[in-house]
Order: C-alpha cells, then sequence, then structure tokens
C-alpha cells in the first residue's frame, strides 16, 4: 500500500511539471509573471474555482496583499500579477482550499494552502506555482524561468 501511494504522488508530481505551460508564456511574461495551475488529486482533474490571493511583505514584516483570482475550469488562473506589479519580494499565495472542498462535499483538514517564496533574487522570472490538492494534503512545486538576459 505504501508504496502505491509513493508511486501515485510521483506521477501526480510529475502531471504537474508537465502541465505548467511555461512555453506558453514565455513571449507575453509582461502580462503573466506569475501563474498558478491546482490539481485535485482526488478527482485526478483540474481542480475549478479555487479563489486565491497573492500578497507582498513589506520592510516591517506586514503582509499587502496585492492580487487575488479563481482558478478556471482547467485550473489555472493567468493574467494574476503584472509584471510592474510583480517587484523582487517575498510573497504568499493563499488558496482557499476549504471552500473548494466544502464544495466537492467533503470536509478538509486545512482551511488554506500556502505558499510562501522570494521572487527576483537573481533577476526577472517568470514563476508558475503547481498546487495538487486532497482533503488532507497539498504539495506544491514551483517552475521558475529566467525571462532575461
Amino acid at each position: 500500500m505504501h508504496k502505491s501511494a509513493v508511486c501515485v504522488f510521483l506521477a501526480s508530481v510529475l502531471l504537474l511539471c508537465n502541465t505548467a505551460p511555461v512555453d506558453h508564456h514565455g513571449g507575453s511574461d509582461a502580462k503573466c509573471p506569475l501563474m498558478v495551475k491546482i490539481l485535485d488529486a482526488v478527482k485526478g482533474a483540474p481542480a475549478g474555482s479555487v479563489a486565491l490571493k497573492v500578497s507582498r511583505r513589506s520592510a516591517n514584516g506586514e503582509w499587502t496583499q496585492v492580487a487575488n483570482g479563481v482558478t478556471d475550469p482547467t485550473g489555472e488562473v493567468h493574467d494574476l500579477i503584472t509584471e510592474q506589479d510583480f517587484s523582487a519580494g517575498v510573497y504568499r499565495v493563499e488558496f482557499d482550499t476549504k471552500s473548494y472542498w466544502k464544495g466537492e462535499g467533503r470536509t478538509p483538514f486545512h482551511e488554506v494552502a500556502e505558499v510562501v517564496f522570494e521572487a527576483h533574487t537573481e533577476g526577472h522570472r517568470h514563476y508558475t506555482l503547481a498546487l495538487l490538492l486532497s482533503p488532507f494534503s497539498y504539495t506544491t512545486t514551483a517552475v521558475v524561468v529566467k525571462t532575461h538576459d
């Protein structure tokens, strides 16, 4: 049983990495420097209608919301934040997983899933955050691509 769970997990991570549309956004990074992709591990399908918000940490440690969105039927959010608004700094993406699972008729363990990361430490990058959801766990990965030399 344990080996099969590990195999399912690894296959899911591979699927997330392969579904991240890195090439699709290469030419339009000014409009989409941060993209999100969410998959429902229970259904094995994209997780649509998941609300999320993006916050940036200020110098004094306080979080300021800079963007919000909802995943489309493909589990993605495009045009979340502009390149101008996505300056270097520490960001938090908070996914409203509880509402999603309640809508699916399940009682989840987590209220939210959070991803906190530092952006643009080595120049401009395009970020694709991938989230694999289940009612009692979540896994994230990121595809980070340098867009300018």
